[in-house]
């Protein structure tokens, strides 16, 4: 019962635009700023080859804020597609 109700709630695919692309770029900017002022220690162990060209941040503060960054911006881009804005 639970696999029909799931079922029917699907929607339609959504095709990539760059409407699509600036909303993640912008999500991904600001899970940067909000990492550069909440990260506790940004630099920490593995650095990363150019640390100038990622704000200091070491890998870890790096993977973190690019992944709160893609699931914020998919929880945009997925909220503006079922209310019909994208």
């Amino acid at each position: 019962m639970l696999t029909s109700i799931l079922l029917a709630t699907a929607t339609t695919t959504l095709e990539w635009s760059p409407n699509i692309g600036i909303i993640m770029i912008v999500a991904n900017i600001f899970a940067i700023v909000v990492g550069k002022f909440t990260i506790q220690y940004p630099q920490s162990q593995p650095e990363l080859p150019a640390p100038q060209f990622f704000g200091g941040f070491g890998l870890p503060a790096v993977l973190a804020t690019a992944s709160f960054g893609h699931i914020l911006g998919a929880g945009i881009i997925l909220g503006l597609h079922s209310i019909g804005k994208i």
